[in-house]
């Protein structure tokens, strides 16, 4: 195991903080009698990201259903190490899915292995999934462990041992509006809240805080993964404005949501507020408040499986110069979910979320879209078939247009569990969440005129447009341009958290790999001294033929799990030629939370370790 250093005056480590001055390029267009004007440019910022973990709570709406009893059943199992025996084999208890716990990160080139990479989950204090601390709301009043009997998600194996962990835990009652989902789930309805919509939301803001206080929690973060909702009105007089909602719901206005008076409970108790349906939750007034308290919002809409692969294959299509004619997506799935939406009013807030997301790709394309407003054909249909359960199926078809009249159809079928996609989503957008929480950041040198340095540190906009890149229909703040290509949408998240840490953006362009000179050019654009020892301790030389061409593939591949430590970690020994100001970047473990992990840590592969087979009674 090895940790890294940013060696550079740019990067500082304290026990507080980890602080990074950073130039970020840019560009403003002008347009001038048919003429683009492109004039760059380089503002000097400055990163600050707190290492001290909060304890973290998190309230899901929805928790008895298929999503929130999976992530909770999935938490648990990696918690106890737990593993389970199937008709394939022994399977251990994993975070697949997840892109904090199972994803790599380009930290840089090493002349004698190629491309480095190190667990995402490294390169800043984030917290650790087992310890996060679950509560929630259900207007179904089952416990989770027979609700995770009732999803049929988790191998039976599994369930037998998380039904003690399990048993002891029973939602809250919920808001239960039967306008607003549909009439199927009425037979659900046993945990409700009664009163007016003020009393409704009212004891929503008691339930944050009793879990908080209960649990001596720093920080609760709110995520609505209950049924779909149909859209809501957006009107003058009833929720255009932050005032004209609160006397909404005074007036008891039927047309005000129950995610919507959730979403307003978080904002007054400052919790981080997740939509992960469609619904038009976020009406004006709502976001309103949400800027005036500045509290974080995200939305709307898990982006799981066949939407997450559209934006990927359409951008393909469109950026390769290949004109999509029709795109036809039909789905059929048995769960709870499809259930909710064979109703008409709740499958058209889906079909809303799910069209949208070509939109940004087609209109970067001009060429191939010269009219106004044309677009490819879009059609989304969802059916509920009950015999495949959780196990959605997606079939897509994409004609497209080629040159000269020749045309091109791909036909896509891709079966997944709905529930094991959607889980590892909703623990990223609570991590990642939170790490943008505690991140701010100043400009110090603006090079726009207009734009005033800044001498105090800010937080991200409330609206936290950077988790686009797990959602369908990402909300962003008003101005800001919407984006769905899914690799642009991760390399934001990505190079956010490289700024943080001094380096600059990724770009692809491997330009030291492109000299005339071979590896001796490589090793010299880079800096490495003649005859420099390697990681290997072997004096760097050229590599094979084989090398050259393949590189080593074990080494594109980390072990995840650093060592572990109940103590701060102490600034190790600032390597040879580190500017004095550099120490190790490790995070602070909170005094109530499991183990925590140093940030900056390339781990090499270990044996793994015993898993329980039972879980204790």
């Amino acid at each position: 195991m090895s940790s890294f250093f940013v060696i550079s005056p740019n990067v500082k480590y304290n026990e507080e903080f980890i602080e990074s001055s950073y130039n970020y390029d840019t560009t403003r267009i002008e347009k001038n009698n048919g003429k683009l004007n492109v004039y760059p440019l380089n503002h000097k910022m400055v990163f600050r990201t707190v290492k001290k973990l909060p304890k973290l709570g998190v309230m899901l709406v929805g928790w008895g259903g298929n999503n929130g009893t999976t992530l909770t059943a999935a938490t648990l199992a990696n918690k106890e190490k737990l593993s389970w025996n199937t008709k394939t084999g022994v399977i251990q208890a994993n975070y697949f899915g997840s892109i904090t716990q199972s994803a790599t990160i380009h930290l840089g080139d090493n002349s004698e292995d190629g491309q480095i990479y190190v667990p995402l989950k490294n390169m800043l204090p984030m917290i650790d999934p087992n310890d996060i601390i679950f509560d929630g709301w259900d207007i179904s009043s089952m416990n989770l462990a027979d609700a995770l009997i009732r999803a049929k998600v988790i191998d039976y194996n599994l369930q037998i041992q998380l039904k003690p962990m399990m048993k002891g835990m029973k939602p809250r009652p919920s808001i239960y509006q039967p306008d607003f989902i549909a009439a199927n789930q009425a037979e659900r309805a046993d945990n409700v809240i009664s009163g007016s919509k003020k009393e409704q939301m009212e004891r929503v803001q008691l339930d944050i805080r009793d879990f908080k206080a209960k649990n001596n929690l720093d920080q609760v973060i709110v995520l609505w993964t209950a049924n779909t909702e149909r859209y809501s009105e957006v009107r003058p007089g009833l929720n255009t404005t932050a005032d004209e909602l609160m006397k909404s719901i005074e007036n008891n206005d039927p047309e005000v949501s129950p995610s919507t008076l959730f979403a307003l409970a978080s904002i007054f108790e400052n919790c981080t507020y997740i939509n992960g349906s469609p619904q038009n939750t976020f009406v004006p007034g709502v976001i309103e408040l949400a800027e005036k308290k500045g509290v974080f919002i995200a939305g709307d809409d898990f982006k799981t499986g066949q939407t997450k692969l559209k934006s990927v294959l359409v951008d393909f299509l469109v950026s390769a110069g290949i004109k999509p004619l029709a795109i036809v997506s039909y789905n059929h799935l048995g769960n709870n979910d499809g259930y909710n939406l064979s109703a008409p009013s709740q499958f058209k807030s889906k079909e809303i979320s799910k069209s949208n997301v070509v939109d940004d790709v087609v209109n970067s394309n001009r060429i191939l879209y010269p009219e106004p407003g044309s677009k490819p054909d879009h059609c989304v249909v969802i059916k509920y078939v009950p015999q495949v359960g959780d196990s959605k199926r997606a079939m897509d078809e994409y004609t497209s247009e080629l040159m000269l009249n020749g045309h091109s159809t791909i036909v896509i079928h891709n079966t997944c569990e709905d529930s094991l996609l959607a889980a590892p989503v909703i623990l990223d957008l609570l991590i990642l969440a939170e790490l943008f929480e505690r991140i701010k950041f100043k400009i110090v040198s603006p090079e726009n005129a207009s734009l005033e340095a800044k001498e105090e540190f800010q937080p991200f906009h409330p609206v936290m447009s950077v988790l686009s890149y797990l959602l369908k229909a990402p909300l962003v703040p008003k101005g800001a341009p919407v984006i769905n290509a899914l690799f642009k949408q991760k390399s934001c998240i990505e190079n956010l958290i490289r700024a943080c840490v001094g380096l600059p953006p990724e770009n692809h362009m491997l330009l030291e790999y492109k000299l005339v000179g071979g590896v001796e050019a490589t090793q010299a654009f880079l800096g490495v001294p003649e005859g420099a020892k390697s990681s290997s301790g072997k004096a760097t030389s050229p590599a094979s033929p084989t090398q050259a061409h393949t590189g080593k593939i074990e080494d594109h591949f980390t072990a995840n799990k650093p060592k572990e430590s109940n103590e701060k970690f102490p600034p190790p020994a600032v390597p040879t030629g580190a500017p004095s100001n550099t120490q190790h970047a490790s995070s602070v473990p909170h005094k109530s939370a499991s183990k925590q992990k140093s940030p900056h840590v390339i781990a090499k592969k270990e044996p793994s370790t015993p898993t329980k087979q039972a879980a204790k009674n």
